[in-house]
């Protein structure tokens, strides 16, 4: 689920006690999934939903949903709730379009209110109805109301199987219910790898780190190493996640295995030379991390850790050079330019660092 597309951010909306709404970054794809007609995962498995499943019972009425349906293809939800909003909702084909518009609209509370009713009302095995569980579901797992959105998005799953965005969807519900072995087998299926594979592992672990389920992630890598003890990417997790509890040294040790099997790992040369920067051991830390940067010079975060590196051991020349090309790279980040300040604080131009400090407080931190 790993997109970044120029989006708006999705609004929070109440989530019920004991759940966690699902993460900005997942939002982030589910809005993905809405950009084409009737969201990517509709229009890969529905025919075209201009034809009612059961008739309408006007004409005039058949006329507006159809327009309404249009508009939601189009990209403009807001026009078909205008249209719909005006007719009775008793009708559960005008309660279904209109849910479907509210979660293309980003209104997930109005969504779940108006689709949740009719999953018993719709004829079973008709489209809108399908469509109806679908969406109901995807809307609830944005909501953080995951044991509700997880049996819809199974009985999708099941007519829906090669569908990646939604296995993908379904995996990452699945984790966040505790329930490891099938998320593995549903992110398996999504990112096309084998269901009891070392990669399904990696892969499932992977994704477990995303939404912070460190120790379960931890297992998954395990058993991902068990089948294939060079996996490349498996130590390199482990590591982060070491880290991650300020477990330093087995960080080190899971980051030392990672470049055994995979030496031009920049990302994994500079995790070790951050970690020994946090012991600190600058003099093992500046080697790591300058290789890292010969193998990828246009990351900023080697930099950075040089440039406190080579403040710690007093050459504060050396540490404005890497500063400076840190916020070359990457001129909003705010770690870089509070720490270029400092820099010139300390040798004395206090105009400059003055400049600095300023920029640092008005950029966000990461």
């Amino acid at each position: 689920m790993w997109f970044h597309p120029q989006i708006t951010q999705i609004p929070r909306i109440p989530t019920t006690p004991g759940t966690r709404a699902c993460p900005m970054s997942i939002q982030r794809v589910l809005r993905s999934l809405r950009v084409l007609p009737v969201a990517m995962l509709l229009a890969a498995l529905l025919p075209p939903c201009n034809a009612i499943a059961q008739a309408p019972p006007t004409p005039e009425l058949q006329k507006t949903l159809e327009a309404a349906r249009a508009a939601i293809d189009e990209g403009r939800p807001r026009e078909a709730l205008a249209a719909l909003e005006t007719i009775p909702h008793d009708n559960p084909y005008v309660a279904h379009l209109l849910g479907v518009a509210y979660y293309h609209a980003d209104q997930y509370v109005k969504a779940i209110e108006t689709l949740a009713p009719l999953p018993d009302r719709l004829p079973s095995g008709s489209l809108e109805r399908r469509e109806t569980v679908q969406v109901l579901g995807l809307t609830y797992y944005v909501a953080g109301r995951l044991a509700e959105a997880l049996p819809l998005l199974e009985e999708t799953s099941a007519w829906a199987e090669d569908n990646l965005e939604l296995a993908q969807v379904l995996g990452m519900t699945y984790i966040q219910t505790r329930q490891p072995g099938r998320a593995r087998a549903a992110l398996a299926r999504a990112f096309g790898v084998g269901a009891d594979s070392a990669a399904a592992h990696l892969l499932a672990a992977q994704m477990m780190v995303r939404v912070e389920f460190h120790e379960m992630a931890d297992s998954e890598l395990k058993a991902a190493l068990v089948k294939d003890p060079r996996l490349p990417h498996a130590n390199f997790l482990l590591g982060q996640n070491a880290v991650f509890r300020s477990r330093l040294e087995e960080g080190i040790a899971h980051f030392r295995r990672e470049l055994e099997v995979n030496p031009a790992n920049a990302m994994a040369l500079y995790r070790l030379g951050e970690a020994y920067s946090r012991v600190p051991d600058w003099d093992r830390a500046v080697p790591a991390l300058q290789q890292s940067l010969w193998i990828n010079p246009f990351f900023s975060g080697p930099y950075i850790v040089l440039g406190r590196a080579y403040l710690a051991k007093g050459q504060p020349q050396t540490a404005e050079g890497m500063l400076r090309r840190a916020v070359e790279y990457d001129p909003n980040n705010k770690a870089a330019r509070y720490l270029l300040g400092q820099v010139l604080q300390r040798l004395g131009r206090e105009k400059e660092a003055g400049e600095q400090l300023e920029i640092s407080a008005g950029l966000e931190d990461r």
